[in-house]
């Protein structure tokens, strides 16, 4: 039996729909997540002594409306932590980068402004003699 060829591209479109927010998923699952990309709030959820695949206590980041289907959040909240730890860490070292650059750059200021000062000088006193044999040579 063929399908129809409306319902076929209906059913194409939703296919394309779930894979496209199982890779959006995926890509946003980093860190600590603030929401689900469903657009539920997320919530600590505390594993009970029920669960027996994990230890009694784990703690999840979980979409408020969540489902198995691979469309919302359940991380748990070790690894959440541990990657903004990673992701702040990063920064901080970026950030100590630019401070060092900045450090250096107004050093390197100083150094200029203190060339300058004393070329401004060498040509003052260049004035001053260019004025000098002036007076001399045409008077």
């Amino acid at each position: 039996m063929r399908m129809d060829p409306a319902e076929d591209r209906r059913h194409s479109k939703r296919q394309n729909h779930h894979i496209n927010m199982l890779g959006f998923v995926a890509d946003s699952e980093y860190g600590i997540p603030r929401r689900c990309p469903c657009g539920g709030r997320l919530i600590n959820e505390v594993g009970g002594k029920e669960d027996y695949d994990t230890l009694p206590g784990k703690r999840f980041f979980t979409c408020k409306n969540y489902e198995a289907d691979g469309l919302h959040y359940r991380q748990p909240w070790i690894t959440g932590v541990q990657e903004e730890l990673e992701r702040l860490t990063k920064r901080v070292e970026e950030a100590e980068q630019v401070m060092m650059g900045v450090s250096n750059l107004t050093k390197q200021i100083e150094t200029l402004e203190e060339e300058v000062q004393f070329l401004n000088d060498q040509v003052y006193d260049l004035t001053v003699q260019v004025h000098t044999l002036e007076k001399v040579c045409f008077d």
